[in-house]
């Protein structure tokens, strides 16, 4: 792909009636975020005619909504920025953190792979990354664990270049938005906190945001793509460059089964006057399922995740599972569970003026910062306010069944919440009447006074924050040791003035709290493959023609977070491995 992008002056045709009936195509994949991407641009590129079909709207599923980090250890760029990483270091991290909860030999394909999946599409789309100096994997406390580069994520994007085609692109969450829908990433924070502070930061602020104000002008919305967004608008301008076919509002209502053979699909598309359009479309290669996973199943989520409101998922929409139940249906069997059947993260809840429910994962930002702490109903700690999103998500829903802990409750002192913000309010303490009408914040003169709102114990919650104090002090947590990882000191506060980034007293009223919930943020437990994305019945068998990457995959990790990025970089190299079995089979025809 050239360095020099040309701007897309046609809108790709998305309307299921391009396609002719009992049309046949080299490839089907069923579900536009990253993984099913990969697997669309990766046969494209290899000259496949390609079907993406697409059940919501907007394409990117959840992935146009993440931060994009991919976890792919052995990238041309990550070994530039870490030489001494090793597949051989990759493999003993993988064998500490995971073990016998997934395959190893699966493990392996993806470590043996996922270098090769990067590699082509940087080599051939738009698809271009960067590394951080500074990114551990989460267990890093672990052999085989590294610092720096195995996370890989995507560079910024200019969604002008997708001319009429930026609409497709599913919209950031807003409440991950600043000034009225501009994006951000970690840079832009960095330098937007510091805007007074030095010239290079107040000269980067302004140039996005001047920037912004110009798209509010004169585009229908921000074009500066960063993280989720800019991956997903990357490979979709990369795919339509490669002349892919894409229909959206179209669901799979029939996978086409012939000898145990899937040679097709059958699709629906609803349009905005009712009319129903209905094709039957034949894959030489076969169908890749990507559809997001089973989180908003209707009966696979009550089965599989008891006790977890849907109202708590921060994933996309289309992730209902319908995709997987026609693999079932087909023969195909879904994997038992690992640690967990799904990735969590704590989440706070706030309905918009327009009625929805804002669901916003408490990542990195806040809870494992200085001025912070976490209790349960009876005003005590319970865990690492530091440790990976998963793991607290995971605690949570552990101490729950002992104390009640659904909600448990943030809580910082006015340092922490002017110096970092909390959930969906902005550092600076300021605006925060908004928050405080409508109840998802909570605020005390003292802190027997945020008792009563939060109705703990008072004496309980005194008690909690003065021992905490005591460890903020010296630096040492006693309870629960936070802080003393490279990946917690990594997330903490490296300018904090303290013996531990990640300990910091509460001392300064008022005292704040925001409610927090365990929210599924992906699926773990999905369709059993083997090493090439194939569906193996139950048998073991794989299944002729017929895929599963991303969510709809079992997951490589069985339910553990051992890195960042680790469910996109599976997802976009399986998609790969996929696209190349499959192209493989069209052409034997």
């Amino acid at each position: 792909m050239p360095n020099t992008l040309n701007t897309l002056r046609h809108r790709i045709n998305t309307d299921l009636a391009q396609i002719q009936d009992h049309d046949s195509v080299d490839l089907v994949v069923i579900g536009s975020g990253g993984a099913g991407f990969s697997a669309a641009l990766h046969a494209a590129i290899d000259g496949a005619r390609v079907l993406l079909v697409e059940r919501m709207a907007h394409v990117g599923g959840t992935t146009a909504w993440s931060a994009a980090t991919t976890w792919v250890p052995g990238t041309e760029r990550g070994l530039k920025v870490n030489p001494d990483d090793t597949p051989e270091d990759v493999a003993t991290f993988l064998n500490h953190a995971v073990g016998e909860r997934s395959d190893v030999k699966l493990r392996q394909a993806f470590i043996d792979n996922g270098p090769h999946a990067i590699a082509k599409l940087e080599t051939n789309s738009a698809l271009q990354f960067q590394v951080r100096m500074l990114h551990p994997d989460y267990l890093s406390e672990l052999e085989g664990s590294v610092l720096r580069g195995r996370a890989i994520e995507p560079q910024p994007f200019d969604g002008k270049l997708l001319g009429p085609n930026l609409p497709l692109v599913r919209h950031p969450i807003p409440e991950f938005t600043v000034l009225g829908g501009m994006m951000v990433d970690r840079d832009d924070i960095f330098h937007l906190l510091r805007l007074s502070e030095t010239w290079t930061s107040f000269s980067y602020s302004v140039r996005i945001i001047v920037r912004h104000f110009l798209d509010t002008l004169l585009q229908p919305r921000s074009t500066r793509l960063v993280m989720g967004n800019a991956l997903i608008a990357r490979m979709l301008y990369s795919y339509i460059q490669q002349q892919g076919l894409l229909v959206t509002h179209t669901e799979v209502t029939q996978l086409l089964q012939d000898d145990h053979r899937i040679q097709g699909v059958v699709l629906r598309q609803t349009l905005s006057d009712g009319k129903v359009i209905q094709r039957t479309v034949r894959s030489k290669g076969g169908v890749v399922m990507a559809s997001g996973g089973f989180n908003r199943h209707p009966t696979r989520r009550a089965d599989m995740l008891p006790g977890a409101k849907e109202a708590w998922c921060p994933a996309g929409p289309g992730h209902t599972g319908q995709a997987q139940d026609l693999a079932l249906q087909a023969g195909g069997q879904m994997g038992s569970c690992g640690l967990s059947h799904a990735f969590w993260a704590p989440v706070s809840t706030r309905q918009r003026a327009d009625g929805s429910t804002a669901v916003f994962p408490h990542f990195v930002m806040d809870r494992g910062k200085p001025g912070m702490i976490t209790v349960d109903s009876q005003g005590q700690r319970y865990l690492n306010e530091s440790t990976s999103y998963h793991l607290f998500g995971i605690a949570m829903q552990a101490h729950h069944a002992m104390t009640p802990s659904v909600p448990s409750w943030l809580v910082c002192d006015a340092v922490a919440l002017r110096r970092y913000g909390m959930g969906m309010i902005r550092p600076g303490g300021k605006g925060l009447a908004p928050f405080l009408d409508d109840g998802y914040l909570k605020q005390g003169r003292t802190l027997a006074d945020l008792a009563q709102q939060l109705q703990v114990p008072a004496d309980q919650l005194q008690a909690t924050v003065e021992r905490f104090n005591a460890f903020a002090d010296h630096g040492v947590d006693e309870d629960f040791e936070r802080g003393t990882t490279d990946y917690q000191r990594a997330n903490g506060d490296a300018t904090w003035h303290g013996p531990n980034p990640c300990l910091g007293a509460l001392r300064e009223g008022p005292f704040y709290a925001v409610a927090l919930y365990p929210g599924d943020i992906g699926a773990a437990t999905g369709l059993l493959t083997d090493g090439q994305a194939r569906v193996l019945n139950a048998q073991g068998v794989a299944i002729d023609g017929l895929y599963a990457c991303g969510n709809d995959m079992h997951s490589i990790m069985g339910g553990v977070y051992p890195a960042p990025g680790i469910t996109l970089g599976p997802a976009i190299t399986f998609g790969y491995l996929a696209a190349q079995h499959a192209v493989a089979r069209a052409r034997l025809g």
